[in-house]
């Protein structure tokens, strides 16, 4: 299935961050790019699998495939990031990769309701975003997220993405995590079934 090239896929994903990753990363003083490196490295650093390294570099993926302004937040927007990042790694990547992607935002949501420290910590565009995103889960929400099967590894993905916003960070490059990107693809069987 040439559409599941993996060499093709790295290509697009790397182009994707070359027109947009240099883009501040919304109300933040780092880009998408740093980010992205920056989240994959922190999970790199915990010793995840190298599907949630992969995850951790594109959660924010919708930010750069979306038409929105990079501040579309401060208009009241809610860009729906991480729906449309996971519908197009979906395509390509196991749901190791996918769902802790779609459910970054939920992870957040529900950190937000059951944390209150977690909440006190969010930086000044992770509000204003907590706000468009449907601010803190209630109890119906939160018991949905702990049901699911992904949600640990969401709140993982979660903790990596609020700590990736340091302005001069030193991580390893993109093409280093293209790497992981490569390696997952090329477990991937091809669906028979499309």
């Amino acid at each position: 299935m040439s559409h599941n090239d993996p060499a093709k896929i790295v290509v697009e994903i790397r182009q994707r961050f070359q027109e947009k990753g240099t883009d501040m990363y919304a109300g933040e003083a780092i880009s998408q790019t740093e980010h992205a490196l920056q989240a994959a490295f922190a999970a790199e650093q915990a010793g995840e699998s190298a599907e949630l390294i992969v995850a951790a570099l594109l959660h924010d993926i919708g930010h750069l495939l979306h038409k929105h302004d990079e501040d579309c937040v401060t208009q009241g927007i809610d860009d729906l990031h991480e729906r449309i990042g996971a519908q197009w790694l979906v395509r390509y990547f196991p749901k190791d990769v996918t769902e802790p992607i779609r459910l970054h935002v939920a992870a957040k949501r529900y950190r937000c309701a059951t944390d209150a420290e977690y909440a006190s910590r969010l930086s000044p565009a992770s509000v204003l975003s907590l706000q468009l995103q449907g601010g803190p889960f209630d109890s119906a929400e939160q018991m949905e997220f702990e049901h699911s099967p992904w949600s640990q590894e969401a709140l993982r993905l979660r903790n990596w993405d609020e700590a990736a916003k340091v302005p001069d960070f030193e991580t390893p490059e993109l093409e280093y995590f293209l790497t992981y990107v490569q390696r997952v693809l090329q477990q991937q069987t091809p669906d028979t079934d499309e």
